[in-house]
């Protein structure tokens, strides 16, 4: 049975403290630039502060570094989180995510290399898992021990490449590739299940090879113990089903899908920013 490394409840604390402060510079960016998509950020921004600030092996000053862990946002419409997370890692300063969205920054509404710690560029969804399938095979290939993440959005995965993607990684036994689903069950045309059901999803994965580990996406915790079990799986790769919630800590915003794509107003910035005070 697979034994989590011990957390301590000040680790934890940390690290949720952390990702409320990404909620509001996701919020105040978004708000800031007048356009953009909330719900995805925020939901995922549990996840990808446990990556960046406890994961991921990576060094702000060498962007480049050759041995650093590879992570790709397939779902590329949600960067002000991965923008935020960035920028509090010291990629670059803090103040350049004001210039979200503005012609000519280095911080479009997709990302693509302009950005510091952004290896290649996303947005049109569906393709970011055999990007990041790519990834892994060339760390096979020349024999590095770094792994590659791969953020999904649930909408994304209608798509037919990621069921290509999925199959390939099983088939070339790339455990040192884990794919994280944001199971927020919303897309921009409404509930994923009345769209195109997804379930069910795990038995889905593992007929296509993967390991698979469900978790609740906004529990620290569970978060960080999902990506410890991950590097312990031999010859396939692992998803973790992350069920999240659309929106997740502005309660106007949960499970609203018209946040999807619909930037906060001034007045409700206010409203989000106070709801997310520690």
């Amino acid at each position: 049975m697979f034994e989590c490394k011990k957390y301590s409840a000040e680790q934890i604390k940390k690290l949720e403290s952390t990702a409320r402060e990404v909620r509001r510079l996701i919020i105040k960016m978004l708000a800031k630039a007048e356009s953009g998509h909330p719900g995805g950020s925020l939901s995922a921004a549990d996840i990808m502060t446990c990556l960046y600030f406890e994961v991921l092996r990576h060094d702000p000053k060498k962007p480049q570094w050759p041995d650093r862990d590879r992570f790709h946002l397939s779902k590329g419409h949600c960067c002000p989180v991965w923008y935020a997370v960035l920028a509090k890692n010291g990629y670059f300063p803090i103040e350049k995510l004001w210039t979200l969205r503005q012609l000519g920054s280095m911080l479009q509404g997709h990302p693509d290399r302009r950005t510091p710690g952004v290896d290649v560029a996303s947005g049109s969804l569906g393709q970011g898992l055999s990007v990041a399938l790519g990834m892994a095979l060339a760390g096979k290939m020349d024999k590095k021990d770094y792994r590659v993440y791969c953020l999904l959005g649930d909408g994304e995965i209608q798509e037919g490449n990621i069921w290509e993607a999925a199959m390939a990684a099983s088939h070339f036994k790339c455990d040192n590739l884990c794919a994280i689903l944001d199971y927020n069950r919303y897309q921009i045309d409404g509930r994923v299940d009345d769209i195109m059901n997804l379930e069910p999803i795990q038995a889905k994965w593992q007929a296509f090879g993967w390991y698979t580990i469900e978790i609740d996406g906004h529990n620290i915790a569970q978060i960080l113990s999902a990506f410890e079990e991950a590097k312990t799986i031999k010859e396939k790769p692992s998803i973790i089903i992350a069920h999240t919630i659309k929106g997740k800590g502005v309660s106007f915003m949960e499970n609203v899908v018209d946040f999807h794509g619909r930037p906060p107003t001034k007045e409700e910035e206010t409203r989000a920013l106070e709801e997310l005070k520690d």
